[in-house]
């Protein structure tokens, strides 16, 4: 079946009875291509029957389907026409684990973070009906998803729609981690489908059998704002936001998910549907860990066993036991995660220590608030999160923590390069973004024990600090260069005259082979651990001033408000007597691909870094 599907809504010439093979050679494909390339599985796995429905019931790429986050549009991108480009799946210059408008007309919109589908779905409403367009649009959105705020914002607004919009809820019990909050609850009491249903049917007919009044009472119930479903189910916040609510739906039933779908299309405002499904559904290691199975490398598909050899920890690693051996020390010492406990190494915290541990789910700027409370309030708050995610609670950190300068700690994981989730997921903007805010102290290990260091140190900090580390193994060479960790002071490493390298965090060890370079080519190379990005060490930087002629600043952010850019305002007002390079990335978004790709294509590789220096140098 799937050798059918060539390009859009060839899936239309598909009947009943192979829509039900399709379904199953589709997740056979989707299982073969993850194990050998990683990716999002189970998530994928869980949306095969409802992507199918909604390709059957719209006409792509004229209706606009929006997906949330968009790890889970593999399937749409098999319905697409995309199967022969999956073997580059999340490879450089391949095809990416995210819908992407530059890789097809029916990808309406580039997703890539939690909580934005229905937004963007409004957006697409309101244009369709200034233009005097036809066409629907359906924002699909995970219930992990409906703890950021931001969803409620965009259905506040969309309540007050008198034209077509769909927003489907696909409700599988989890985000990443698994769901917390009311939200959750609520859900959870309107997956009794059938006890609704065969309640409100029951009610009916008791009251049909009620002799002259039985048939009033039904049409006085109907009349009611909120009709007989209020008899039955407590809230009914959708209906009562003035969005009809259609549900709980079976996820896994192409022929009721379609007839779901034309029904809503026919309603004139918003309506959502409301969808139960099952994350990793058909692979049965994935349906049993799907938060294992979620973003995965490759894998052995007969066991669902990881094919990595994890020898060495990762910075992750090293935060977790870290933070875990503080709180023995430390009665106040509380840990906040945004339903990424096993992704930020907290998943040891929260079990040694639950009553300090918050999972405040997908709500970064919550998270980051709330943490101003806990800090307000006398707790020592640390708020574990990868880059990227934490650019979404900017004003906050700006607003409750840097203003009133309360002691928040956050542990920011996955900075620079990440890889293979390309641009929604790079965390090359932290280092401009927390450099900006006032009373904010900003550090950056070279390596694991450093990271000890560092936490230990910002654990200790009356103000707000922000430690900076990378995905993957941690770097444990050098260990003893590890001096003790003083406010704003770098460290020197080699002192030698010409160039200096000022190292940003973990491009230590690419700065160390840049050095060997240098060094085989006879040129005298300094390295400096900078250490802190703010506040910076101008004390150092005068002092290299005084006998090298070039400092070449190596760092995994993108120029805009980066170190580098820190340096050379320090150079310039004191009219220092030295050249700064910027071995900086680019102002641009990194698409996907492994990190050492990323970095040669970037120009931060050993390679192209000491050729810029020596060409660098010999302009001076």
């Amino acid at each position: 079946m799937l050798e059918r599907i060539q390009k859009e809504n060839d899936i239309k010439d598909l009947n009943p009875e192979e829509l039900l093979k399709l379904a199953e050679e589709i997740r056979e494909f989707l299982i073969e291509k993850t194990s050998k390339s990683g990716g999002h599985l189970a998530s994928n796995l869980g949306v095969v029957e409802l992507t199918i429905a909604m390709h059957r019931a719209f006409e792509l790429p004229k209706d606009k389907i929006i997906w949330d986050v968009g790890h889970q549009s593999y399937t749409h991108k098999l319905l697409t026409g995309r199967k022969d480009q999956f073997d580059t799946l999340r490879k450089y210059g391949g095809m990416s684990g995210f819908p992407k408008r530059k890789e097809s007309d029916c990808d309406a919109f580039d997703t890539g973070h939690s909580s934005t589908s229905i937004s963007a779905g409004l957006g697409y409403v309101k244009a369709r009906d200034l233009k005097g367009e036809d066409y629907s649009v359906i924002s699909v959105i995970g219930d992990g998803s409906l703890t950021g705020g931001m969803a409620y914002e965009a259905l506040n607004n969309a309540a007050q729609l008198e034209t077509n919009f769909i927003i489907v809820l696909n409700d599988n019990h989890m985000s990443i981690s698994e769901n917390v909050g009311g939200m959750s609850r609520y859900l959870a009491g309107l997956r009794t489908a059938d006890l609704y249903t065969g309640l409100k049917k029951g009610v009916t007919k008791t009251l049909e059998r009620v002799p002259k009044v039985g048939e009033r009472m039904i049409s006085h119930i109907r009349k009611t704002k909120s009709s007989i479903k209020q008899l039955i189910v407590p809230g009914m916040f959708f209906e009562d936001m003035g969005i009809t609510y259609l549900g709980p739906i079976h996820g896994h039933d192409i022929g009721a998910l379609y007839k779901a779908f034309g029904e809503a299309r026919k309603i004139d405002g918003p309506v959502l549907l409301h969808v139960m499904t099952k994350k990793g559904k058909g692979y049965e290691p994935a349906e049993k860990a799907p938060d294992v199975f979620h973003g995965i490398g490759p894998f052995d598909v007969e066991t669902g066993r990881t094919l990595s050899d994890k020898k060495k920890d990762t910075y992750t690693d090293v935060f977790g036991k870290v933070l875990c051996d503080e709180a023995k020390k430390r009665d106040n010492l509380v840990a906040i995660t945004a339903a990424m406990a096993d992704g930020t190494g907290l998943s040891k915290f929260k079990k040694l220590y639950p009553d300090r541990f918050f999972d405040v789910g997908i709500a970064e700027e919550h998270g980051v608030t709330f943490a101003a409370g806990l800090a307000a309030g006398g707790m020592k708050p640390v708020f574990a999160v990868y880059s990227s995610f934490l650019q979404r609670g900017y004003d906050q950190m700006i607003h409750d923590v840097g203003l009133q300068n309360l002691p928040v700690v956050f542990a920011v994981d996955r900075a620079g390069l990440v890889g293979s989730d390309g641009e929604t997921h790079q965390g090359i903007f932290d280092l401009s973004y927390l450099s900006s805010i006032p009373n904010m102290t900003v550090l950056s290990p070279k390596h694991k024990w450093e990271l000890a260091d560092m936490l230990r140190f910002a654990l200790d900090q009356d103000g707000p600090a922000a430690v900076r580390y990378p995905r993957g193994s941690a770097f444990d060479g050098y260990q003893k260069y590890r001096e003790p960790v003083r406010f704003g002071k770098s460290e020197s490493i080699f002192e030698e005259k010409e160039i200096a390298l000022f190292s940003v965090g973990h491009m230590f060890e690419v700065a160390l082979k840049v050095r060997e370079r240098l060094k085989a080519e006879g040129f005298g190379c300094s390295l400096v651990n900078a250490r802190f990005i703010k506040p910076l060490d101008e004390e150092c930087i005068r002092g290299l001033s005084n006998n090298h002629r070039l400092i070449a600043v190596i760092e995994e952010n993108v120029v805009s408000g980066a170190c580098s850019q820190r340096v050379q305002e320090c150079v310039s007002s004191g009219n220092l007597p030295v050249k700064v390079l910027s071995c900086a990335l680019p102002d641009q978004y990194v698409e996907h691909g492994s990190v050492d790709v990323l970095r040669r294509e970037t120009g931060i590789d050993e390679e192209s870094l000491t050729r810029r220096i020596i060409e660098a140098y010999g302009e001076l």
